[in-house]
């Protein structure tokens, strides 16, 4: 079990390593805070903290970084919350008091929570609850390949082509976009994505490879661009700290451009209080070398997220003041219009 001692030790080696980018040893410790103890115990202390897996030896005999584990706890257990500075504030209200509508704020609330932050801002649009989907449109470009065109009501439109899986003409491709039209037109595209799972078990055996892919393709496309999707800014800050994460950040960047993930992980994050966090393995695939901070804000009555995304070596405290600023503060903007 770790002492209180030990914990401090810990809030210690968390934030001098955010701060300097450099594995912290028990002298350095001792030299930059108060602990009134010698490197010895401080020594003893980050041997405990490491039987805990709270940090590791990046390499041998070398200081002590912090775990997915130890950032963790500092999260939950250590932090404080930093309130902005009143500079930091009349920034925000300057900034987003500016925009000409709706979309320019969120544009705007992006590049600001980016900058304030010095992370990936990510502020999710919310639309499926007020769209529904018009039409289907399928045309047989070359060979076994279709383009499918999905249009809402909303005038929005996503196309994309598709693999059909099998040999399809012009007028089987115009037939079977009239049958997915009857089949999710008039639907929300939540109601849209439940329809389209089963529509290939009930399409003609002639046609059941081609409805099987499209019904997929529409369903991807019903997820971003057919219903909510995300503004982003400030992806150059992730090439900055790619020392921060093995190898390339590429897939980080592949992840991140993948908005059906952002999406599902910010509805999962939404059910966790007024600020949340992922760190590290918490999250999957390429982001598992990164965290996540999220918070919620509000229009018209219809819940949207908001948050940063960037190396588990973050300043959580300053970020999470960050967003769960800017969410309140969009949230009154919003409700102004």
């Amino acid at each position: 079990m770790v002492s209180d001692r030990g914990l401090d030790v810990l809030r210690a080696i968390v934030q001098d390593y955010v701060a300097l980018r450099e594995p912290v040893g028990s002298k350095s410790i001792v030299e930059r805070h108060a602990f009134g103890v010698s490197a010895a115990t401080i020594r003893n202390d980050m041997a405990l903290l490491e039987e805990e897996e709270l940090i590791a030896a990046p390499h041998t005999s070398s200081g002590r970084i912090p775990t997915d584990k130890g950032y963790r706890v500092f999260v939950d257990r250590l932090q404080r919350m930093q309130p902005l500075s009143h500079a930091q504030r009349v920034a925000i209200t300057r900034f987003l008091a500016d925009s000409v509508d709706r979309e320019d704020v969120l544009d705007r609330t992006a590049r600001l929570l980016s900058q304030l932050t010095n992370q990936v801002a990510l502020v999710q649009v919310p639309l499926r609850r007020h769209a529904v989907v018009r039409r289907v449109e399928l045309v047989a470009v070359v060979e076994h390949r279709l383009l499918a065109v999905l249009i809402l009501d909303s005038g929005r439109v996503e196309q994309r082509v598709v693999d059909a899986q099998q040999r399809i003409d012009p007028e089987q491709a115009t037939a079977l976009g009239r049958a997915l039209t009857e089949t999710v037109g008039e639907h929300t595209p939540a109601e849209a994505i439940r329809r389209l799972a089963s529509v290939a078990a009930t399409a003609p055996d002639a046609l059941r490879p081609a409805t099987g892919a499209v019904a997929q393709a529409l369903g991807e496309m019903l997820q971003t661009g057919g219903g909510d999707r995300i503004v982003m800014a400030g992806a150059s800050h992730l090439v900055r700290e790619e020392r921060d994460f093995q190898g390339t950040v590429t897939p980080v960047f592949d992840a991140i451009e993948e908005q059906v993930t952002l999406l599902r992980l910010f509805d999962e994050m939404g059910l966790e209080g007024e600020v949340a966090t992922r760190i590290g393995r918490e999250l999957t695939g390429p982001l598992g070398e990164a965290s996540v901070v999220a918070s919620t804000y509000s229009t018209d009555g219809i819940e949207g997220h908001i948050g940063v995304l960037g190396p588990t070596r973050m300043d959580y405290a300053g970020n999470m003041a960050a967003v769960r600023a800017v969410a309140r503060y969009l949230t009154r903007l919003l409700s102004e219009d």
